[in-house]
């Protein structure tokens, strides 16, 4: 019996209900402050590409004033003879047709060594893994040296050839074979008399499309942003990627009575614009991915 006068207070449950909407709570403010700060410079970009050289130097930074933007597309475009539009068709050339290549290298080496057994597999694997911990600077000198060996320094393929193999998309694509191509349905391929390649083209390739799409992706974001490279092996203006060129911009202050500043952070805004359509353009196949893998 509790002692008179005193209140009986008893242990009660926690509501799981509100611990979780309180972790709900601190994960949307986490998220929206990550979103906040990886979005600000892309909005401090969008701003400063819609004034002049006046308004870059004494308005407030964080916000518009007179509006410029159509002007500096202009001379983005007109500048140098049109040069930008070839930065970015170089740019395209190496980002597109070198990860498509190294996509379709990465899927077929990752599905070998996930689904093939062979002497020295683990020592290929070892190597691989070994690889992509390998800062990519280090690699660029050797390269160089490598290529005006064999003459092929100042031309495309200096930077297509390094784009074709990738460990790490490598290691991705056999990670992701072994999760979503199952033995047994390559035997039943081979029983019907399917070849290697016809199974890998017909079967392996359509069932690696959300792995695929991710490999490419991060291969053309790694080589769209690309600097190191590019400056080491590429010597003409011609041949330069977007990068590249507006770096060799922003060295320059006023010339010919032209911004450089507002040309470079148009022309570096224009830069952003592939990989978000890319992005866009390639979240179904993640979707489509995910929801697979819910109904399995």
């Amino acid at each position: 019996m509790p002692p008179r006068g005193r209140a009986v207070r008893r242990l009660t449950r926690p509501d799981p209900a509100g611990r979780s909407r309180g972790g709900q709570r601190f994960l949307l403010v986490g998220l929206v402050l990550a979103s906040a700060y990886s979005l600000f410079p892309v909005y401090w970009l969008l701003v400063a590409a819609t004034k002049d050289r006046v308004g870059l130097y004494q308005s407030n930074g964080l916000w518009f004033s007179d509006f410029h933007l159509w002007d500096n597309l202009h001379q983005v475009f007109t500048y140098e003879d049109g040069i930008f539009l070839r930065w970015t068709a170089n740019s395209f050339l190496y980002a597109g047709v070198g990860s498509l290549g190294g996509t379709l290298i990465a899927l077929a080496t990752g599905y070998g060594l996930a689904r093939f057994d062979f002497p020295g597999r683990g020592a290929v694997f070892a190597a691989v893994v070994g690889s992509f911990l390998i800062p990519i600077a280090l690699l660029t000198l050797p390269l160089y040296l490598l290529f005006s060996a064999i003459g092929l320094v100042d031309t495309p393929w200096a930077m297509l050839i390094p784009c074709l193999i990738n460990p790490f998309s490598v290691y991705l694509a056999k990670v992701y074979t072994e999760a979503t191509i199952p033995f047994e349905l390559l035997e039943a391929a081979r029983i019907d008399g399917a070849g290697e390649l016809r199974i890998f083209f017909s079967i392996v390739l359509r069932m690696m499309t959300t792995g695929g799409a991710t490999v490419f992706l991060l291969a053309f974001v790694n080589t769209w942003n690309a600097f190191f490279l590019p400056l080491t092996v590429l010597r003409g203006e011609e041949n330069w990627t977007l990068n590249l060129g507006l770096y060799n911009w922003s060295g320059k202050r006023l010339e010919s009575g032209v911004d450089v500043t507002s040309l470079v952070l148009t022309g570096a805004l224009l830069s952003i614009v592939p990989m978000a359509i890319m992005m866009v353009a390639m979240r179904r196949y993640w979707r489509t991915g995910v929801t697979l893998g819910a109904l399995k």
